[in-house]
């Protein structure tokens, strides 16, 4: 069984009286422990698509199944509990909140799942140190290079032991060095933690380190390529 399962997806928006689809019937499978880049210029859809996969849009019309549970069916509180426990996020901005610990910031998502402090604190010290930030615990993110805050956004999204992470431009914000250093990074995630990873990109360079490429464009995916 696949881990996601999109078939027919239709999105629809309306401006004044017209309306156009962001989506176009679109159908996509991902393996368990796939590493799938998602590219397409601005207005092709992939944006769309990534909010739709992390339950943030709906479509119109079409199913949207992730590991086995029908998305479209969930109420709003289901929804951010599969968030919570089945999906990891990495923005491009970072999104850490500033007047918080690195430690912190990497406790947050536990919070929300109810797990003892004790533990919140023993299982956010171990991402840390898999990102290789254990001595940049008490850190804040003004403290912090754009790396840094890029790695702590990761251990963040790892920490419930997520099987996806999905990555939304996470390279926009930092130089070629730093880049290659976060995509490292996701790369051992995907390949020594099994972590299912799809990442969103307009570069071609960060695309490469991917196993599989697919590209939107007017909403409709125009190629699907799996590199040998």
């Amino acid at each position: 069984m696949a881990l996601i399962e999109v078939k027919n997806a239709i999105k629809t928006y309306q401006t004044g009286d017209d309306s156009f689809n962001a989506l176009n019937n679109v159908s996509l499978s991902i393996e368990k422990g796939e590493f799938v880049a998602i590219m397409g210029a601005s207005g092709s859809g992939k944006s769309t698509f990534m909010n739709m996969l992390g339950t943030l849009d709906k479509p119109n019309s079409g199913s949207y199944y992730l590991d086995g549970i029908d998305m479209l069916s969930l109420d709003t509180n289901s929804l951010a509990e599969v968030r919570n426990l089945k999906m990891g996020f990495v923005f491009q901005g970072f999104n850490l909140i500033s007047r918080t610990s690195a430690l912190e910031n990497v406790e947050l998502p536990m919070i929300y799942k109810g797990i003892s402090e004790e533990e919140r604190r023993i299982r956010a010290k171990a991402a840390l140190k898999i990102v290789g930030l254990e001595n940049r615990e008490n850190h804040m993110p003004n403290q912090m290079s754009g790396g840094q805050q890029q790695r702590v956004a990761i251990a963040r999204a790892i920490v419930n032991d997520p099987p996806l992470i999905l990555a939304d431009e996470p390279t926009g914000n930092l130089d070629t060095k730093t880049s290659i250093e976060v995509m490292e990074f996701f790369v051992k995630l995907n390949e020594q933690m099994g972590k299912t990873i799809v990442l969103v990109t307009h570069e071609p360079d960060i695309a490469e380190y991917c196993k599989r490429v697919v590209r939107f464009k007017d909403g409709n995916i125009i190629s699907d390529e799996v590199k040998r």
